[in-house]
């Protein structure tokens, strides 16, 4: 009994080192949640790592689980002690771990003021998560190795990107019944609730509305909430705490055909003052390749307000309908969904 009592009390000891905040580099703080018993990343491997950021106060940045992508980097040379790929080099593969990134060190070493963003702040922190650690056998020649790590990771992320094909049609069903939702379905796979059928005669391909919309993944963040990637309207851009300078907050025009297909789609099922929630499957959003802050195959959620349909003028010229640019900008800046 005394003996299980030692072993336990061991053991509780050897949790506690874990957890306690440890000093690095340049004032760097690291905290270890999980080892995965490794050996430490060197500079030249190649790592791929899920990163949260956050700052002082804890308030989220962004996050590669949004995004359900893992970054693939090289580890390279540390620009000052202390920053990342300094910090890297404290752990391995498997490790859990948060790292206080000292802005005071950034802000010396670079000779740059710290940004607005963090200016009553001393660190940020980054809660990383070692997935992969690729690493150069002994005197491999660097072309060989290059070769053999891009040869990896490709194979790894097509492997990933047929999980997540695979995995799209439930996320879907998820969404639908989370927020118990009555949809209606489209013969091209638009799955849609009308909350406001507006009136007057519904917008066609050559005419321009006018709108306000919240883009919204079928993923729930760190938060619980299902993250807003791009919106115009103001209160909601505040709610999810979203950086967009410069935005202007006001109704976005856009010709109808120039956005992507389920976009499309469901603006021309409601008329002026119409509201309709559009789930539109990445074959109607933005495929396998994604766009800006879209994972390539994610569903998105679109909850939209036309606002106005604008009719062309007697002889004018149709706009050409373009493809749908990278994804995360205002119409206003000429880039639509």
């Amino acid at each position: 009994m005394k003996k299980s009592l030692v072993i336990l009390f061991a053991a509780a000891l050897g949790l506690a080192a874990c957890n306690t905040e440890k000093k690095g580099p340049g004032g760097l703080l690291y905290k270890v949640h999980k080892s995965g018993g490794k050996d430490k990343i060197k500079e030249g491997d190649v790592v791929k790592l899920n990163i949260t950021q956050k700052t002082e106060k804890d308030s989220l940045l962004g996050s590669t689980y949004d995004f359900e992508q893992a970054q693939v980097m090289p580890v390279g040379k540390k620009q000052f002690p202390g920053d990342l790929m300094d910090a890297l080099t404290l752990v391995g593969e498997g490790d859990s771990v948060t790292f206080k990134i000292n802005l005071d060190s950034m802000a010396f070493y670079s000779k740059q003021p710290k940004p607005d963003l963090f200016k009553n702040d001393k660190f940020v922190s980054l809660i990383v998560k070692v997935e992969k650690v690729f690493k150069k056998g002994p005197k491999e020649a660097d072309s060989t190795f290059q070769k053999r790590a891009s040869d990896f990771f490709q194979a790894d992320y097509k492997a990933d990107m047929d999980k997540k094909k695979t995995a799209e049609p439930a996320k879907i069903k998820a969404y639908i019944e989370d927020n118990n939702l009555k949809v209606q379905t489209s013969p091209s796979g638009l799955q849609y609730i009308i909350t406001a059928p507006g009136s007057g005669a519904k917008p066609v391909d050559g005419d321009t509305v006018s709108v306000n919309y919240i883009g919204r993944f079928t993923k729930k963040g760190e938060d619980k909430k299902y993250k807003i990637f791009d919106t115009n309207v103001e209160s909601a851009a505040k709610e999810a705490k979203m950086n967009q300078p410069g935005r202007p907050y006001t109704p976005v025009k856009m010709p109808v055909g120039s956005t992507v297909p389920g976009f499309t789609e469901a603006l021309k099922l409601v008329g002026k003052g119409g509201k309709i929630t559009a789930i539109i499957p990445s074959k109607l959003g933005y495929g396998e390749q994604g766009g800006g802050p879209i994972a390539p195959y994610s569903p998105l959620v679109f909850e939209i307000e036309v606002l106005d349909v604008i009719k062309p003028k007697a002889g004018a010229v149709a706009p050409a309908t373009p493809v749908a640019p990278t994804a995360g900008h205002s119409a206003n800046d000429g880039h639509n969904h």
